[in-house]
């Protein structure tokens, strides 16, 4: 494969790189600069607000959601034509955090499934930063094991009633409209009986509280509702076809983490470069040489794999199960780098310089979250699981629960 730029993709990138040295919010630079190794706060402004900006102007100058079709509020771009993007558009893409989880999952999804009215609708508003969405699929009975979910979507006329519980879902506390996912018919097979839907996330009877995290943040949140009324016009794909209708969610939002997702390695070989042990320099250290290398050897791979994923879809292909890959590697590397940098300090944690406060600091929150990174968008186990079976092809798990109706599996211990 050829990576340089063709005389088309250089003149994009040169348009680009015009448009967001004229444009972009400069103020926060420093900060965004500083914050791959956690998720992004600014002691100068609100990031939803500051984002929503940032999102309004580059979807007013044709810059946002770039893939999309222009008549949904996209530039009609090739995937190439996005990376060049994200590269020119550097640290101030970390402003599209909140809008990630729409643009990369929820829009394809309603793409994909969605009435045209709906389409015209509501993925321009998206695009614009004007309306955020979530998606609403963990459940506390539920997590890796989505299609086991209990939330209950009921016929009712010519809508639908939802009760049920959701958890750990980002951004709901800030966000529109949310991707659901609900079981229509407890007496099919589990992954038979699921039906997708979205809804407004201040129709009566939701209600989000937000889960506070050991890092301090609360990006997460619980999310019940409580005879909830949708209309069917709301449904995404036939009544019983969710499963269906969610691999399209499932395969962007993995692709979405395992491409976006910061595994700090830059970071790491940086601290590493300067930082001194007890024993000397720890570059002279051949131990941590061999990690760096490690971490090297997977980071080049995560984007390789990253590239094959955009060959796909320059193919006009679905994402498909090898993102799983890059999830995987990504988010291991993660907890393996940030858990690294704090062993290698040692009795250094006791920290007293301002500088070196920062910089331990930042692995210390990195390291927090990173077992919330391995859960979200499918658990190790799940994503090795989905790797064997799609990917390499090996026999599928033993399930007891196929095809017996979700009602009669059981759900407590012998």
């Amino acid at each position: 494969m050829n990576f340089d730029d063709t005389p088309e993709e250089a003149a994009f990138r040169a348009k680009a790189r015009e448009w967001v040295q004229a444009n972009a919010p400069k103020e926060y630079e420093a900060e965004l600069s500083q914050a791959s190794l956690g998720r992004i706060t600014l002691k100068k402004g609100d990031m939803v607000e500051v984002g929503k900006a940032w999102q309004k102007k580059k979807f007013d100058a044709g810059w946002a959601c770039l893939s999309w079709p222009k008549e949904y509020g996209g530039r009609g771009a090739t995937p190439i034509e996005k990376v060049i993007w994200q590269q020119e558009e550097g640290v101030y893409g970390k402003l599209t955090q909140p809008f990630q989880i729409g643009e990369g999952m929820c829009g394809p999804t309603v793409m994909a499934f969605g009435s045209e009215e709906d389409k015209r609708r509501r993925l321009p508003k998206l695009a614009s930063g004007e309306e955020i969405w979530c998606q609403l699929f963990s459940e506390p009975s539920a997590g890796s094991d989505v299609a086991g979910l209990r939330t209950r979507a009921e016929r009712d006329g010519d809508g639908w009633i939802i009760n049920g519980q959701k958890i750990w879902t980002s951004g709901a506390h800030y966000s529109n409209y949310g991707l659901l996912f609900a079981r229509t018919d407890p007496d099919a097979p589990k992954h038979k009986g699921l039906t997708m839907f979205f809804l407004d996330m201040k129709s009566p009877g939701v209600e989000v509280r937000p889960i506070k995290q050991a890092s301090g943040m609360q990006e997460f949140n619980e999310v019940y509702f409580t005879d909830v009324r949708i209309p069917d016009s709301q449904r995404l794909g036939n009544v019983g076809d969710g499963w269906n209708v969610s691999l399209t969610t499932l395969m962007n939002e993995r692709m979405s983490i395992g491409s976006r997702l910061a595994t700090g390695f830059p970071e790491i070989f940086a601290f590493c470069s300067d930082f001194v042990t007890e024993h000397g320099a720890a570059l002279d250290d051949r131990a941590v040489r061999a990690k760096l290398a490690d971490w090297a050897v997977k980071s080049s791979g995560l984007k390789y794999t990253a590239y094959r994923s955009l060959s796909a879809l320059s193919r006009g292909e679905r994402p498909g199960p090898e993102n799983s890959i890059g999830k995987l590697v990504a988010g291991t590397m993660v907890q393996d780098i940030a858990t690294f940098a704090m062993d290698l300090q040692g009795a250094a944690g006791a920290l007293t310089g301002a500088a070196d406060a920062e910089v331990g600091g930042r692995f210390q929150t990195m390291w927090i979250g990173a077992p919330g990174t391995r859960i979200a968008g499918g658990t190790d186990e799940i994503l090795r699981n989905i790797i064997a079976e799609r990917v390499l092809g090996l026999p599928g798990d033993i399930r007891v629960d196929k095809n017996v109706p979700f009602n009669k599996i059981p759900t407590k211990g012998r």
